[in-house]
């Protein structure tokens, strides 16, 4: 697979993940008062989607070396989305603490990956991500000890990350065109 190939395929992938963060984030913000039982499938959703993603973008870079860490995320987000089943019964705050956890470590995949990837062009805005995913990821930590924990910022996170996504679209478009 050329560069142009694998950057042409990861901004499709790119233009994907943007659409369903922001549906997601639509859909978590409309039945965040609770953890209803449509609430924690959205939970346990978004890491699964992460995950198959992560795969998707594995098997189409395969020239530029699909990294350790692109697996290392497959894993998580698949755990993740099983922690988070597990955690709903405890209540937001176990949510909270959860998916902290993976925000942490996925921040920390996806800023390797932009690094590994920038020069593909248009990786800039996931090693910012990736970034801002992990301080993301230790605050939700810490609301999750504060009377008043919500599901509502995960929603805001999940729409900067869809913008980060189309961002990174966007920069790929015009790297593959030589601009």
């Amino acid at each position: 697979m050329t560069t142009v190939t694998a950057s042409t395929s990861l901004r499709r992938l790119y233009f994907t993940r943007f659409a369903f963060a922001l549906i997601w984030a639509g859909a978590l913000v409309a039945t965040a008062s609770s953890l209803s039982p449509i609430t924690i499938a959205l939970l346990v959703l978004y890491p699964l989607f992460d995950g198959v993603a992560a795969v998707i973008d594995a098997r189409s870079s395969k020239e530029k070396g699909p990294t350790l860490s692109l697996y290392a995320n497959i894993a998580v987000s698949w755990l993740t989305a099983a922690g988070l089943a597990v955690a709903a019964s405890s209540g937001i705050p176990a949510v909270l603490r959860v998916w902290g956890a993976w925000a942490i470590v996925s921040g920390v995949t996806q800023l390797a990956v932009g690094v590994i990837r920038r020069n593909l062009g248009g990786h800039w805005p996931m090693i910012l991500s990736g970034g801002i995913s992990t301080v993301a990821g230790a605050s939700f930590i810490l609301q999750a000890g504060q009377e008043g924990a919500s599901l509502l910022n995960l929603a805001g996170y999940a729409t900067l990350g869809g913008l980060f996504f189309l961002a990174s679209a966007v920069r790929l478009g015009r790297a593959t065109r030589g601009r």
